[in-house]
């Protein structure tokens, strides 16, 4: 068993690197992420009807229905009618990207800690490398590339971006899993 103790250096430098490669993805590869969200052609009037309607910050579906709701006459035909859909709205004012960044980078370092505990707890010191890179990338795999899966079954996210986000988190598990097999503590 290896403690975390012993897994710091990896830990931090695994979500170091997802973070920089994130970036790049993001900030750098525009032609990558940038088609992935649309404008709406009327933006002003859609704009000026979410404000008219006091729409705060949430996430609103439309139509909206419940299960009850959905017996009532005419429901069906607002789906049939459109636009269906959800819409998610933030706070008004410019974005905080420092602290978006700042969320990021901790959830990043939270992937990487618990794959660390994983592997930690089933791995000894002195684990060959691609072992340590298998478990691992597994993990990170999980938190970083699954997690994209439910937006697209639930939320209308394209899945033409789902698989997108879902090769984003492949190349990040590569990353934290290099990093752990890399730095796996060795026997002595």
């Amino acid at each position: 068993m290896v403690s975390l103790a012993q897994l710091w250096l990896p830990i931090l430098l695994s979500t170091v690197f997802v973070f920089f490669a994130s970036s790049l993805f993001n900030m750098v590869l525009k032609f990558w992420h940038g088609p992935d969200f649309l404008g709406f052609s009327n933006e002003d009037e859609v704009g000026a009807a979410m404000r008219k309607g006091g729409a705060g910050v949430g996430t609103y579906m439309i139509p909206y229905c419940t299960p009850e709701n959905m017996k009532k006459p005419g429901a069906k035909e607002k789906f049939l009618q459109g636009p269906v859909g959800t819409v998610s709205l933030r706070a008004p004012g410019p974005m905080n990207l420092g602290a978006m960044l700042a969320q990021w980078f901790v959830f990043c370092l939270f992937v990487s800690f618990f794959a660390a505990y994983l592997a930690g707890s089933v791995l000894p010191a002195g684990t060959p490398y691609l072992q340590v890179f298998r478990v691992v990338g597994a993990a990170a795999f999980m938190a970083h590339a699954l997690g994209s899966l439910p937006n697209a079954i639930w939320w209308n996210q394209p899945w033409r971006s789902t698989f997108k986000y879902f090769i984003d988190g492949l190349v990040y598990a590569l990353l934290v899993a290099g990093t752990f097999g890399w730095l796996w503590p060795r026997v002595v």
